[in-house]
């Protein structure tokens, strides 16, 4: 007689921050939802309440009294975004981890989407995206929408091992034997990018679907309350998870420009030069010649004497230090690749 099967646990984590106003209904929506997987997956739900300064931990604390597999894990204050998902992550034990918003502005289904495209892929990331094609956005602020598509554009320039709409997207599913591995170290908003980045240095696959990110429901409510989202600390936050993924290049690009600009006023200085030794009157010996030429065209255009050094100096610093980063870049990706082995080891004892 064979043994039945054992269903796959999903460990799905949902972050709250001063959410009173809708936790109780969002939780007993997403748990109603998860009841209709139950055929085909187990799941467990763990609310992590970060320093809320409202009553979300007592109604979140409420709620899970209901239900076997509902947690709250508190933080005594505010840690911010990637410390509530490093927390989860620590806690949870399903074999597949999803991370959702609280305010469900992308619905409970895209859980079972998500795990089922980790399933049918063999992929260990699947992103909830509502900027590839066949995703969408309703209700958006227009500004954070617009700096949103423009962050995840300009990120995904520096993603070369894999091809990503969303980068900057926190719901996403996670195969729990590969996100152990990444030692992650963030504790905001830069989490998400830090673990595509480092999921990338593992060649760990990362796939893409469709998601609805829907704010017609929280759109007055985010409004009305101090937002999370500052508007300068996301464009530094994102330049500098931009440098984080491919340093050499913000010194590489400057470098070239700089060497570009330099080999035309070579040019420059060495036709005028070449113009004014024909005219100048010959002297004693032909460098004298030359040098009455030189000194003419410098009395003329001093500026571009000056312009030629400090731009080829210029280049050429920044040349070195994209070479330098570029080889600090390859010596880190080697130790990280040597821990995580090692992680993933003890990862594997531990079960």
């Amino acid at each position: 007689m064979t043994e039945p099967r054992v269903l796959p646990l999903i460990s799905v984590v949902t972050p709250a921050f001063n959410e009173e106003a809708l936790i109780s209904a969002n939780l007993a929506t997403l748990c109603a939802h998860l009841d209709t997987l139950s055929g085909r997956y187990r799941w467990e739900l763990i609310v992590v309440n970060d320093g809320s300064r409202d009553r979300t931990g007592p109604l979140a604390d409420a709620f899970a009294a209901t239900r076997e597999n509902v947690r709250v894990v508190h933080h005594p204050v505010n840690l911010n975004l990637g410390q509530g998902i490093r927390t989860g992550f620590a806690h949870a034990r399903g074999e597949y981890i999803v991370v959702l918003d609280m305010d469900l502005s992308y619905a409970p289904d895209h859980v079972e989407r998500l795990v089922d495209t980790l399933e049918a892929t063999k992929a260990d990331i699947a992103v909830a995206s509502p900027y590839m094609p066949g995703g969408r956005c309703t209700a958006v602020p227009t500004m954070r929408l617009f700096l949103s598509k423009r962050a995840n554009r300009f990120l995904a320039f520096f993603c070369h091992h894999v091809d990503l709409h969303t980068i900057t997207g926190m719901v996403r599913a996670y195969r729990r034997d590969f996100v152990t591995r990444l030692s992650l170290k963030s504790n905001d908003i830069e989490i998400n990018t830090e673990i595509v980045y480092k999921a990338m240095l593992l060649r760990g696959r990362i796939v893409e679907i469709p998601a609805h990110l829907d704010w017609s429901g929280i759109v007055d409510r985010i409004a009305s309350r101090p937002s999370s989202f500052k508007i300068a600390k996301g464009i530094l936050t994102y330049a500098l998870s931009g440098f984080y993924f491919r340093p050499f290049v913000f010194f590489f690009l400057p470098g070239l420009l700089g060497l570009l600009l330099s080999t035309y006023l070579a040019g420059w200085l060495v036709y005028h030069i070449a113009t004014a030794y024909a005219a100048v009157p010959a002297g004693a010996f032909i460098d004298d010649q030359l040098s009455n030429a030189i000194g003419k065209v410098f009395h003329d255009r001093p500026h571009a004497f000056f312009t030629f050094g400090i731009a080829l100096l210029t280049s050429v610093q920044f040349l070195m230090f994209g070479g330098l980063s570029f080889q600090q870049k390859r010596y880190f990706e080697d130790l990280f690749f040597v821990s995580s082995e090692r992680r993933a080891d003890r990862f594997r004892d531990a079960d």
